[in-house]
C-alpha cells in the first residue's frame, strides 16, 4: 500500500487549525435530487430554471490529488500491481456536490471508488475465499481497436446467523462543526439503523470527542437495545475537535473489550476536521497502525459538506485496515449501515493484492483505471511485510484496464493473480489466478460500469470536455442499468449536464 500519503497529510492537517466552526449551510439529511427525471436525452430545462445561477460550491473541503495512471508499454513493464480496495467514499461525496447543484473539484475523484460503489452481481465462490471473474472485449468509449478488461473479485459470503459476534466501538465526533442536521443528526439515525441490524450476542461501546474524549457507554450487549439507543439519542455538541484523543480513547475501550473469537472494530463518524491535541497525521496514523496490528480494525464514515476533510477520513481507514464511506443522506445510511455493514463486518482476507500480467507478445500497452494511491511495487507482490487491502465477507472488488493489442494478437492476453492472507487458515498466504482472454461481447454489467468509469474520467479532467461525451455515458447507462442504484446513476449524469448548461 502506498505509504507516501502520510507526509502530505501532515501538511494538509496543519492547515485545519481554524477549521471547526459550524457551517452556515443547513443541508438536510434527505437531500432532494436536482436531477432531470426525464428518461430521454432531452436535458433541456424551463426558461426559469435555466436562468438560475449554479449553486455555490462547498468551502473548506480538503482533498488530495493522486494523479492519473499513465499508459504503460507492455514491452517495458508487463506487470501491474495494486492493493484491493473496497472504499466508496469518493462516489457518494461527489454525488452530494452534484445533487446540491455544483460540480466537485477534480481532486475529489477516485475512479476506483466510483466503480466499486456498484454491486455487479458477480457470483461468489463455491468453496474458496474468492472467485475471480474476467470480461474482456472492445471498449465502448475508445476507438481504434482499444479493448476493455473488467476484473471482478467476489469474496465468499457469510450468512448473518453464521458470522462471528461483533464488538463494535463507536467513536463519534460531537465538536462544533458537527452541529448540523446533516452531520450529528444523520449520525444518530445511521447508528440507530446499525443497532437494529445487530444480534443479541453483539456488543456496542460509545466514545465521543470534542475538545476532549470521554466514554458515554461501556461495551453493552445489544440485548439492551434501549440503553444503547438512548445513549445515541442523547449525544450533544461540545467544544473543538480532538481527533487524536477520540481515536486513542476508542481504541483503548475496544482493547479492554477485545475478544479473539469476535469481530473487533472501531467505527468513526466524523467530518474529519482536527484542530485540538495532536493534529499532525503522522502521529495519528502511527497509533492506528499499532492497533490494527492487534486485529482491531477501523472503519470511517464521513458526514457533512463545507469544512470536511476527505483526506484524513480516507487515510484513517487505510491505515486502520478498514473501509471509508461517505454518508450524504438517509438512503446512503440505509445502504451502508442496514444493508451492507453487518454482512461485511467479518474480515475474510488480509493484505489482499492484485497483480495483472500482460503478454507483451499480444498486448502493446495498457492503463489501469484508478487505484493510483493503492499502487504496490511489482516486486512486493509476494512480500508479506508489504501491506495490502482487507476484504470483508461478500465484498466485491472491480478493476478496469484499457489495453491496446498488437497486430494479429491471439485471444489470450495475460492473467490476473490475487494474493492474500486467509483469515480462516491462520493467516496463511494463498494465491488464485485466472486467464485474461477475449470474451466476445461485453456483458451488460461491464458496459454499465464502463459508463461509470468514463463519467469519473470526465469529472476528473473536465476542461474542454464536450456535452457529447456525457451524452454517450448517459446512453450507455440508460441501456445497461439493471438496478435501482444504477438507475440513480443515470440521474446523476443528467444532473451534471444540467449544471453545465446553467453555468
Amino acid at each position: 500500500m502506498n505509504r507516501m500519503m502520510s507526509l502530505l497529510l501532515v501538511l494538509l492537517l496543519g492547515a485545519l487549525v481554524a477549521g471547526c466552526s459550524a457551517s452556515e449551510a443547513n443541508l438536510k439529511a434527505d437531500t432532494p435530487s436536482t436531477s432531470d427525471t426525464s428518461s430521454t436525452l432531452d436535458t433541456s430545462t424551463s426558461e426559469e430554471t435555466a436562468q438560475q445561477p449554479p449553486a455555490p460550491a462547498p468551502s473548506d473541503m480538503f482533498f488530495e490529488d493522486y494523479g492519473t495512471n499513465p499508459y504503460v508499454s507492455a514491452d517495458d513493464d508487463q506487470l501491474s500491481t495494486f492493493a484491493m480496495d473496497v472504499d466508496t467514499g469518493s462516489y457518494s461525496l461527489v454525488r452530494s456536490y452534484i445533487e446540491n447543484g455544483s460540480l466537485p473539484p477534480q481532486e475529489a475523484i477516485r475512479l476506483e471508488e466510483f466503480i466499486n460503489y456498484f454491486d455487479l452481481n458477480d457470483e461468489p465462490p463455491q468453496d474458496d475465499t474468492f472467485a475471480i471473474h474476467v470480461d474482456a472485449g472492445p471498449s465502448p468509449f475508445r476507438e481504434g481497436g482499444s479493448q476493455l478488461v473488467r476484473i471482478g473479485i467476489k469474496g465468499k459470503e457469510i450468512d448473518t446467523e453464521d458470522r462471528k459476534r461483533a464488538n463494535l466501538t463507536f467513536v463519534i465526533d460531537v465538536s462544533g462543526s458537527m452541529d448540523q442536521d446533516n452531520r450529528i443528526g444523520l449520525v444518530k439515525k445511521s447508528l440507530a439503523l446499525l443497532v437494529n441490524q445487530l444480534g443479541d450476542n453483539d456488543k456496542i461501546g460509545i466514545v465521543v470527542y470534542g475538545s476532549n474524549a470521554r466514554t458515554v457507554l461501556e461495551p453493552t450487549s445489544v440485548e439492551e437495545e434501549d440503553v444503547i439507543l438512548n445513549a445515541i439519542d442523547e449525544l450533544q455538541i461540545e467544544g473543538s475537535t480532538n481527533v487524536e484523543e477520540g481515536l486513542l480513547s476508542g481504541y483503548k475501550l475496544a482493547s479492554h473489550a477485545y475478544d479473539k473469537e469476535a469481530i473487533n472494530r472501531v467505527i468513526v463518524c466524523s467530518d474529519g476536521v482536527a484542530n485540538v491535541g495532536e493534529t499532525e497525521a503522522e502521529s495519528i496514523l502511527q497509533t492506528i497502525e499499532t492497533y490494527a496490528g492487534r486485529n482491531i480494525y477501523l472503519s470511517t464514515f464521513g458526514f457533512g459538506m463545507d469544512n470536511y476533510n476527505d483526506v484524513l477520513m480516507e487515510q484513517l481507514a487505510d491505515k486502520g485496515n478498514g473501509a471509508y464511506a461517505y454518508i450524504d443522506d438517509i438512503d446512503e445510511a440505509k445502504k451502508m449501515f442496514q444493508e451492507n455493514l453487518t454482512t461485511t463486518l467479518q474480515t475474510i482476507a488480509k493484505d489482499a493484492k492484485i497483480q495483472v500480467q500482460f503478454d507483451p507478445q499480444q498486448v502493446k500497452g495498457y492503463r489501469l483505471l484508478g487505484y493510483e494511491n493503492r499502487a504496490i511495487a511489482d516486486e512486493d507482490f509476494r512480500d508479506n511485510k508489504v501491506d495490502g487491502g482487507e476484504v470483508g465477507a461478500g465484498h466485491s472488488v472491480t478493476a478496469l484496464y484499457e489495453i491496446e493489442l498488437k497486430d494479429n494478437a491471439s485471444k489470450q492476453w495475460g492473467k490476473v493473480t490475487i494474493r492474500y492472507k486467509d483469515v480462516d487458515n491462520n493467516n496463511r498466504s494463498r494465491e488464485s489466478e485466472a486467464a485474461i482472454s477475449l470474451s466476445g461481447e461485453l456483458s451488460d454489467e461491464t458496459l454499465f460500469i464502463a459508463a461509470v468509469a468514463e463519467f469519473a474520467k470526465i469529472m476528473k479532467d473536465s476542461d474542454g470536455v464536450g456535452k457529447s461525451r456525457l451524452q454517450h455515458v448517459l446512453q450507455m447507462a440508460e441501456k445497461h442499468a439493471s438496478s435501482e442504484r444504477q438507475e440513480e446513476f443515470i440521474e446523476l449524469v443528467k444532473g451534471v449536464i444540467k449544471i453545465r448548461e446553467q453555468s
